[in-house]
C-alpha cells in the first residue's frame, strides 16, 4: 500500500483545524502521515495540534521558526514527507472519507502523475464533518484532462483535491511567490510534460471565504497572472497577452453563471 503525505499549512486556525484533521485520520486508506506546519499561529492551533499527534502517531506537527506564508508553510511540510504521493488539504476544508482510497485507484489505472478530483464548495460557517457528511451545496466539477495550454488561461486544480505522484515527479516544492503558490506548482510540473487527469466524484468540501468585491478580484486576476506570466512562466508578451485575455474571459464567463 502506498504511503500518502497529507501537506497541510496552518494559521489560527482553531476553529476548523479538528474537522480537516479529522477528514484525514478517518480515511479508509489508513497508511499516510499528516504533516502540518504551523506558521507561528497564536490561537492554540499548535496545542490543538500536539493533542491530536499525542493521540495518533500518523500526525507529524513542526512550527515554523518565522511566519512565512502559507507557500513556505507547505514547502516545510513537503521537504519533510516520506511518502510514495504527497497530497494537499488546507486547515479550513475537509476530505470525504474514501478520498484518498479512490484516488489511489484512479491515479494508477490513468497513469497520471498529477490527479484531482471534484469537490463540493459550502459556505465558511459550515460547521459538519466529513463522516457524516450529507452531499450538498455546489460542485465544482473536475475536467478530465488538464494540460499545460489549458491551465495557463485557468487553474481547473481545487488545491484540497490535488495529489502528484513522488516516485514520477521527484519531491516538488512550491515556488517562492507571494500567493497562488498551488496553482504556479501545477503549472511548473505541466510545462515539464505531464499532464493532469480529473476524476469526477466529489471527495473534498471546501468553505468558500467571502474574498472582496468582483471588480477588485477582476483586477487582482490581470495584475496576478501578468506576473505569473511573465517572472514564473518566462511567456513572451505576445503569449502572455494571449493567455491574459483568454483567463479574463473565463473569468467573467464563470461570474455570469
Amino acid at each position: 500500500m502506498p504511503l500518502v503525505s497529507v501537506v497541510m499549512p496552518v494559521y489560527n486556525s482553531a476553529a476548523t483545524l479538528g474537522s480537516a484533521v479529522r477528514s484525514v485520520l478517518t480515511q479508509t486508506h489508513s497508511d499516510l502521515e499528516l504533516l502540518v506546519t504551523d506558521d507561528q499561529s497564536c490561537d492554540g492551533s499548535m496545542d490543538l495540534l500536539r493533542e491530536f499527534a499525542r493521540q495518533d502517531e500518523r500526525v507529524l506537527p513542526e512550527r515554523a521558526p518565522e511566519q512565512g506564508g502559507a507557500g513556505r508553510a507547505r514547502n516545510l511540510a513537503i521537504e519533510r514527507a516520506r511518502g510514495d504521493y504527497v497530497a494537499f488539504l488546507d486547515s479550513d476544508d475537509m476530505w470525504l472519507p474514501e478520498k484518498t482510497e479512490k484516488q489511489l485507484v484512479f491515479a494508477a489505472q490513468a497513469t497520471a502523475p498529477l490527479t484531482f478530483t471534484s469537490y463540493f464548495k459550502m459556505d465558511a460557517d459550515y460547521a459538519g464533518e466529513s463522516t457524516d457528511w450529507v452531499p450538498n451545496g455546489r460542485v465544482v466539477r473536475a475536467r478530465e484532462h488538464v494540460d499545460y495550454h489549458a491551465m495557463l488561461v485557468r487553474d481547473h486544480i481545487g488545491a484540497l483535491t490535488a495529489m502528484y505522484d513522488r516516485g514520477v515527479l521527484g519531491t516538488r516544492l512550491m515556488p517562492e511567490m507571494r500567493k497562488r503558490q498551488d496553482y504556479a506548482l501545477w503549472l511548473s510540473i505541466m510545462r515539464d510534460g505531464a499532464d493532469a487527469r480529473g476524476l469526477a466524484e466529489p471527495l473534498a468540501v471546501y468553505r468558500a471565504h467571502q474574498a472582496g468585491s468582483l471588480s477588485s478580484n477582476k483586477l487582482s486576476l490581470v495584475q496576478y497572472n501578468w506576473s505569473l506570466y511573465r517572472e514564473h512562466e518566462h511567456l513572451s508578451v505576445p503569449r502572455a497577452t494571449r493567455a491574459l485575455a483568454g483567463a479574463v474571459w473565463q473569468s467573467l464567463r464563470n461570474s455570469r453563471i
